[in-house]
């Protein structure tokens, strides 16, 4: 159960949709043209407790559960994706892995700084050789007395350039009958050896950081290995992923409603001839394959919520709805341009903005790729069982 009452989340969902729409909607060509999220922006969304609204309340969290995170998502959506990314790994991906696999002293240790926004974590799974399927993982961590040392290379990790603590997984032995051999690490980002690399020039979501990072000789203190358990990481990674595709899920769907928004009303208004073009059937018909899939897409990212809390279904579900919606989103993006005409493609309008935006979303935490193999796999496992 959530800590939080429905009337309590209502208010914050209140409070976040006021500040998406009169805060943070005004500057995103800003944050775009600067490549960045202005500070005093960043210090509401700290001052909210966006840096912690999935970290349990016992830690200085918000302590919400799945199916109010995804509501906070759709309306994260709604506006630059970069503002979400700014907290989106204290709360997600790398949060979590903290919340469900860390030692209480680890937990001790950072929650209660990730949740105020003090410390930024950074989730390091993906490497040059190894993305999608961490199974394929390089980064190794050797055992020296009590120590581990980590040697290895890492890409794409989001808000590296601003992080103070790194998850890192890395192989301790290889694969066997026995477990994964991946295990998972706290590596603060002044350790010595970890160096991040320049800033990656990206096709969209500007204003959201990611970098590579190397790790040469990294000394982490047996205290540093999540849960104590070197053979955590491949589970830690997996139940993260699987929460985080939800999330990113709704997130697709908060975009696709802003792109209709924005296709509607310039429909509504813009003439061609002397009529509106919104008078058009075939516009009419793209504005209604944009509405069908946005309606689609939020009912399956509830529903999916709602399995995820319950226990129901917690890997084919959350791939499904991944799959789903940042397609989908993709999809309404490029009506969304298309309905514009010769505008949409014009850096001044949202539309181009999103376009770019939402390529991101069927790549990163799994690409479409991989979870139609999870579905498609974990279907025929179910029927063998």
């Amino acid at each position: 159960m959530s800590a939080v009452t429905p009337e309590s989340f209502q208010m914050i969902l209140k409070l976040v949709h006021d500040f998406v729409r009169t805060k943070v909607m005004p500057r995103e060509r800003e944050i775009m043209d600067t490549d960045a999220i202005p500070d005093d922006l960043r210090r509401q969304a700290t001052e909210m407790g966006l840096f912690g609204y999935a970290i349990p309340q016992e830690w200085g969290g918000l302590g919400l559960d799945l199916a109010q995170d995804v509501e906070l998502a759709m309306e994260f959506g709604y506006t630059a994706l970069a503002l979400r990314s700014m907290f989106g790994t204290n709360n997600g991906i790398a949060g979590q892995v903290l919340v469900n696999f860390g030692t209480d002293e680890q937990k001790a240790q950072w929650l209660e700084r990730l949740a105020s926004g003090e410390v930024v974590a950074s989730f390091a799974l993906t490497e040059p050789g190894a993305g999608s399927n961490p199974a394929g993982l390089r980064t190794k961590a050797v055992r020296d007395g009590g120590d581990w040392v980590l040697d290895g290379e890492k890409c794409f990790i989001t808000n590296a350039p601003i992080a103070g603590l790194f998850v890192v997984f890395a192989r301790t032995r290889p694969a066997d009958e026995s477990g994964t051999g991946i295990a998972v690490f706290l590596v603060p980002a002044d350790t010595p050896g970890v160096q991040v690399g320049v800033k990656d020039k990206k096709m969209g979501q500007e204003g959201a950081w990611t970098a590579n990072v190397a790790f040469s000789g990294v000394r982490v203190r047996a205290a540093g290995l999540v849960g104590g358990d070197a053979d955590a990481g491949y589970r830690a990674a997996m139940t993260s992923l699987a929460r985080g595709r939800v999330h990113i899920a709704a997130l697709a769907v908060g975009t696709a409603q802003r792109a209709l928004d924005e296709s509607v009303a310039y429909a509504a208004t813009a003439t061609q001839g002397g009529t509106p073009i919104g008078d058009f059937q075939l516009v009419q018909a793209m504005l209604a394959d944009q509405q069908t899939g946005v309606l689609a897409g939020r009912a399956l990212v509830r529903e999916t919520a709602q399995r995820y809390l319950s226990g129901e279904d917690r890997r084919i579900g959350p791939s499904a709805a991944k799959l789903y919606c940042t397609e989908m989103a993709g999809r309404v993006a490029d009506l969304a341009v298309q309905i514009h005409g010769g505008s949409g493609y014009l850096r001044e309008l949202p539309v181009e903005r999103i376009y770019r935006d939402v390529r991101l979303l069927r790549l990163y935490e799994g690409t479409s790729e991989i979870q139609r193999l999870i579905i498609g796999s974990g279907l025929i496992r179910g029927a063998r069982r």
